[in-house]
């Protein structure tokens, strides 16, 4: 196309599918998929974003209009409603230049002036790889005449601010003066049938698995809601599950145009809409699709007299990645995140940080990790063993493998030779670790080692700079892997947890009582963890007595604030308070296993409103009290438990025996939060020196700003320092993608095929309308939930309850304030568990959904002893 228009339309067949900028994202894929043999695209033309550009200034008013839809809250419906309407009349008053509205027409010649077209907006954030925006703009089928399509165009630019769309991009953080609207202008197909193709399993997110949608006539039947559609399920090239429908209505086009709803004959009511040839032949064309643009696909089709028609496709965005394992054999994943206590997506420089440094290989996708636990379930021997260390730390892992294995010949039969690797926590191959007496003094030597090792890394590093840093980082991470990776360093991990075990199931078995080992373990020594919830107790102590540091506190929003505390009255004890607790624990942050998270250190109000709650709560000498509190509990349950032991037959036995586990528990438990501190100790390190070579590379003019270097991986940026070039579209591509993991929920366990697997518990002894979860730390506690999903936004009670999504150790401050604790992740090991058996919370965990389900403010019942949770009010 030619001439002075050629910026403000282009010819479908024309398009290239990365001129999303130009058409917008259906018409960037329209064009994708007018180059692909063997694919049918109906012809037209796309009006361009240049177009849009040039109407939006002539509405009246624009700017002040968007400035103000900026501001709105997106859950401001009325707001929202009111002020998108008044933009979208605004859109559709605004004359149509003439030399634009003449293109058109020109155009419309060259496709057939009176036959009819269907009119379908495109905007620049719609059908994208990280988000597909389907339904947010506006479609018309049927349009007929140059002049009712210049109207509809206006419409589709309108579109732009529907409520939905408004709503959706304040949600995601996309500022609507960065987006665009073209128009797609496509000569009208009068199908026989029509419907969508998922060439994954949209439910399942099977891979292997396509998804046929097909009813008669237009497929807004479907997209409306109006009729069920016949489903067919294919798979390897056949159809392998099929319901057909009765499909009473239809919606047909109008002669003069339009479209109206229709009956459907009675006697063609349960006929199917397509013959299984032409499901297999349409899915063989989708796979085609599928392959051109490298990720499943959602498919828009019309079948008409001579073949198929494709009108749309999208990525399907919400479908979980699969790792990339380089070969065609089949792959059982188990997430590293619902080990760690941290689901939340990371950055790549992240995640490569936590491959390097790792004791196994573990595979990205999503923004998440995972380890390859196929090995392991083959081998019958192995197979066991990783079931019941799952099914101990976290049942619903358990139940996902188990499902996985009951699907025939998914994972191999291997002998009991086959070397296995470890579980997704990244706990060394080799078997059990061999036994170890019962001596404190192993503990502090394993302390004492891990404090030089971090001390050598600090001095070390400080002259490293360029390349030479990297090549000493490389060496550091083996350094790091050795400490982890130290024999003794497992043997009292899983001493610990080996007396756990026994005390809880000797315990049921002899006495009855459920989860013994809960209270005996309150307040064990060397828990790193529950001494820095502790320790803020303390940090309190130093700031209550002072009401202008307090005031001051309460109205801190700058980081900078340590700075100004000694301008108050005990300020500058409070700030050495906050710094001796900074210097021992700023290293933290929630999600730390992601090197680029904000550390406290970097970020110290997000103490704050804990240190302030803590003022409000407790009295002073609090952390010392509740120690002592805890460990005379223990005594005492202790004592008790000895006690009915040695009424029972062979009862001086069994004191003996629970006697001696019972040192051997309170010895080794707490030393299974130290390795995670050293790490975190380490991480911080490694960040600063990081940082500083990205403050280079922003003065050279490479980076944009510091924090660009979080998005790429460890190698990559040991690339851009060794040449001083980096790829910015990498760099645009890369936050795009993980603004997209965001909206993503990892599963438990995830296979090649792409079966994401959460897991369920299977029990039926929980009240009606209970919330099911694991129990972790015994005891039932009532009290008011607190919703928090930001620590920093904490604003909590004595007695409250605490829901979350997850905890890692950086939560442990808000445990001294709560009555109990619910989260949606967790095992019976993980960080979250053990800080609250430590303090002595009530707590379950892995509640699918908790957060979503207990509204912030609502009374609840925790039952942390039989793992179920009651919504009272």
């Amino acid at each position: 196309m030619t001439g002075q228009y050629v910026w403000d339309l282009q010819e479908i067949d024309e398009i290239g599918e990365r001129a999303v900028a130009v058409v917008g994202g259906k018409g960037a894929h329209l064009g994708g998929l007018s180059r692909i043999d063997g694919i049918r695209v109906p012809d037209g033309f796309c009006v361009t974003t240049d177009a849009f550009r040039r109407i939006i200034t002539e509405v009246p008013s624009i700017d002040d209009r968007l400035d103000r839809l900026s501001r709105l809250d997106p859950d401001d419906r009325d707001g929202i409603r009111n002020l998108s309407a008044e933009i979208r009349r605004a859109i559709e008053e605004t004359a149509v230049p003439g030399d634009l509205a003449g293109a058109i027409t020109d155009a419309l010649g060259r496709f057939g002036e009176e036959a009819a077209y269907a009119v379908r907006s495109s905007a620049t954030a719609e059908d994208l790889p990280t988000a597909s925006f389907a339904g947010q703009q506006d479609t018309y089928l049927n349009v007929v005449g140059p002049t009712e399509i210049l109207r509809h165009v206006s419409r589709c630019w309108a579109s732009l601010f529907t409520e939905r769309a408004v709503t959706y991009r304040r949600r995601n953080g996309i500022d609507h003066r960065t987006v665009h609207m073209a128009v797609v202008v496509q000569r009208m197909v009068f199908p026989d049938a029509s419907g969508i193709l998922f060439t994954a399993d949209p439910v399942t997110g099977n891979r292997k698995t396509a998804t046929v949608d097909a009813g008669f006539g237009l497929g807004e039947a479907l997209v409306s809601g109006l009729v069920n559609p016949d489903v067919f399920t294919v798979r390897d090239g056949e159809v392998v599950a099929r319901t057909i429908a009765a499909k009473q209505r239809a919606v047909d086009a109008l002669p003069d145009g339009g479209t109206r709803e229709v009956a459907i004959d009675a006697g063609r009511q349960r006929e199917p809409a397509l013959t299984d040839a032409q499901v297999v032949e349409l899915v063989r064309l989708g796979r085609r699709i599928e392959s051109h643009f490298g990720r499943p696909q959602d498919i828009e089709w019309c079948l008409v007299d001579d073949g198929f028609r494709i009108v749309q496709s999208r990525p399907i965005t919400t479908l979980f990645p699969v790792p990339v394992s380089g070969d065609q054999e089949n792959h059982v994943y188990v997430s590293v995140g619902h080990q760690q206590m941290m689901t939340d997506p990371m950055k790549p420089l992240g995640y490569s940080m936590w491959q390097l440094t790792a004791m196994v290989p573990m595979h990205e996708a999503g923004g998440r990790l995972f380890v390859d636990v196929t090995r392991r379930l083959a081998a019958p021997a192995s197979r066991a063993g990783l079931l019941d260390l799952m099914g101990r730390g976290d049942p619903l892992v358990r139940d996902a493998l188990e499902t996985v294995l009951d699907r025939d010949d998914f994972v191999p039969s291997l002998p009991d030779t086959v070397p296995g690797g470890p579980p997704a926590g990244g706990r060394p191959a080799g078997g059990p670790p061999t036994p170890i007496e019962t001596d404190p003094a192993i503990v502090t030597g394993l302390i004492e080692r891990s404090r030089a090792s971090v001390a050598a890394l600090e001095r070390d590093i400080r002259t490293k700079s360029g390349p030479a840093l990297f090549d000493f980082l490389l060496e550091a991470f083996d350094e790091h892997k050795r400490v982890l990776g130290d024999p003794l360093n497992l043997q009292v991990i899983m001493a610990g947890m080996e007396a756990t075990w026994w005390l809880n199931d000797k315990l049921e078995e002899w006495l009855g009582e459920k989860n013994a080992a809960d209270t005996l373990t309150l307040s064990a020594p060397d828990n790193i963890t529950s001494e820095m919830g502790l320790e803020l107790l303390d940090v309190a102590d130093a700031v209550r007595p002072h009401p202008e540091v307090v005031a001051f506190l309460q109205g801190v929003e700058d980081e900078g604030f340590l700075d100004e505390l000694a301008k108050f009255a005990g300020g500058t004890e409070a700030r050495d308070a906050i710094e001796t607790y900074l210097d021992r624990y700023g290293m933290r942050c929630v999600g730390e296993i992601d090197i680029t998270r904000p550390r406290w250190r970097e970020r110290p109000t997000t103490l704050v409103p804990v240190i302030l709650d803590n003022v409000r709560n407790f009295g002073p000498g609090a952390a010392r009290r509740r120690f002592e509190q805890g460990r005379q509990k223990a005594w005492e349950k202790e004592q008790d438990v000895l006690s009915r032991l040695r009424a029972l037959p062979d009862g001086e036995r069994k004191a003996d025996e629970t006697k001696r586990t019972i040192d051997r528990v309170r010895t080794f438990i707490g030393y299974r939060e130290y390795p995670k501190y050293g790490i975190v100790s380490r991480y911080f390190v490694y960040k600063q020196a990081l940082l500083g070579e990205a403050e280079r590379l922003v003065r050279a003019g490479v980076l944009a700003e510091p924090e660009d270097i979080f998005y790429l991986t460890f190698q990559e940026l040991h690339d851009v320092v060794r040449s001083h070039q980096v790829d910015d579209r990498l760099i645009r591509e890369r936050k795009d993608a993980f603004r997209s993991y965001e909206t993503l929920t990892p599963p438990r366990v995830l296979t090649s095929d792409g079966d994401a697997l959460s897991g369920s518990y299977r029990r039926d002894d929980v009240p009606d309308g209970a919330l099911i979860g694991l129990p972790v730390s015994v005891g039932t506690v009532e009290g008011r939930a607190r919703v928090v999903l930001d620590m920093a936004e904490a604003d909590l009670e004595a007695g409250d309850i605490l829901v979350t999504s997850f905890t890692d150790p950086s939560w442990s401050p808000l445990f001294v304030a709560v009555a109990g604790l619910v989260t949606e992740v967790g095992g019976l090991m993980t960080h979250g568990a053990v800080i609250a058996r430590e303090y002595g919370l009530p707590a379950v965990v892995g509640v699918e959904r908790a957060t979503r389900l207990i509204r912030d403010g609502q009374r609840i019942r925790v039952h942390g002893t039989d793992g179920y949770v009651e919504i009272l009010s």
